[in-house]
């Protein structure tokens, strides 16, 4: 990647014009045995896209993205805070500065988790993933998303009919393409039947990886992704800023472990942590890279990885982790260290 394109002030009252260049250096993966491919790098709306955060700011990490060549932008239902924000938030920005670049766009939105009160308002029920679309749809002032996910599997609702929801949704013309998220490796491999009974493709996973949670490397769901043809994009792999070199001093006031609304706790950031980070980020300085780009390179490594979605607070660190696709070979001896 030769060259990032960043304004560093982009007057918001004027129209957004992309780079010209915005897919000169851009990496893209095929997204299993699927014709769709993906950004290396995907931009998730997680944090600092809500209802409480900069809007301004939001709206110059979505251009600086774009501008170097990140088409996918991952949403949910519940993202904000507060939830359904992130996708307003969204919404407003495709409206004013990309809606002409809508065919250039993989916009994604998920449902899964609690939305509303009463019992519609959560899990994998017909009722609920259908009803959250439209809401997403309307958000974000959409005809349909390019990728619809189940967001995390529910033991309470016969699969059969979360996957007949996604099946339904694309012959609605509501999705283009369907996935799931947070799923086991058994129910990831009955999905994928499932859908494929009803002529759906199961597109992607997204499940969370990273090295300070490589669980998908063990249990097997990677190698079984592989071996279904479904794409991987990776949620949470520096995770949540641990893999940053935020955290090796202190606990710095605008961090998501300082934001009382945040997953991150304080708890989890001991001495044995730091000092684990700490051999992590020497490293990192050997490779040349920062902590971030590593463990996003850690990631990117395997090949059956499509995507990971890094969050942000500011377009600079966004082109600080595009930089990571530069290098993303690792010696025995270094993955070893990772361990």
């Amino acid at each position: 990647m030769a060259h990032l394109f960043f304004q560093e002030e982009i007057p918001m009252a004027n129209v957004y014009t992309p780079s010209a260049e915005r897919y000169a250096n851009a990496v893209f993966r095929r997204c299993g045995w699927s014709g769709l491919q993906l950004p290396a790098v995907s931009l998730g709306l997680w944090h600092n896209f809500g209802g409480v955060d900069d809007f301004d700011n939001a709206r110059r990490m979505i251009h600086v993205a774009f501008d170097n060549g990140i088409t996918h932008f991952d949403l949910a239902n519940n993202y904000g805070p507060p939830p359904g924000s992130a996708e307003e938030t969204f919404g407003r920005i495709l409206k004013s500065d990309l809606a002409a670049y809508r065919d250039e766009l993989i916009i994604s939105s998920k449902a899964g988790y609690l939305m509303w009160p009463g019992p519609y308002g959560d899990g994998g029920s017909r009722k609920y993933l259908l009803a959250s679309l439209d809401q997403s749809l309307r958000r974000m002032g959409l005809e349909y998303v390019d990728i619809f996910y189940s967001h995390r599997f529910d033991p309470h609702t016969p699969l059969e009919e979360t996957t007949a929801a996604l099946a339904q949704a694309v012959r609605q013309g509501k999705a283009l393409y369907v996935g799931i998220s947070n799923y086991p490796p058994e129910q990831t491999r009955q999905a994928a039947a499932l859908l494929k009974e009803r002529g759906v493709q199961l597109l992607i996973h997204q499940p969370r990886f990273s090295i300070l949670q490589p669980d998908i490397e063990n249990n097997g769901l990677l190698d079984m992704l592989g071996e279904l043809g479904v794409g991987c994009i990776c949620f949470s792999p520096l995770a949540q800023g641990l893999l940053t070199d935020k955290y090796l001093r202190d606990i710095p006031a605008d961090s998501r472990a300082a934001k009382a609304h945040g997953f991150l706790k304080k708890e989890v950031i001991t001495p044995e942590l730091v000092t684990k980070l700490s051999a992590f980020n020497a490293l990192a300085a050997k490779r040349g890279q920062s902590l971030a780009q590593m463990a996003l390179a850690w990631v990117l490594r395997h090949p059956a990885v499509t995507s990971v979605l890094i969050g942000a607070s500011g377009p600079q660190q966004i082109l600080e982790n595009l930089a990571a696709v530069k290098n993303l070979d690792f010696t025995d001896a270094e993955l070893e260290t990772l361990k």
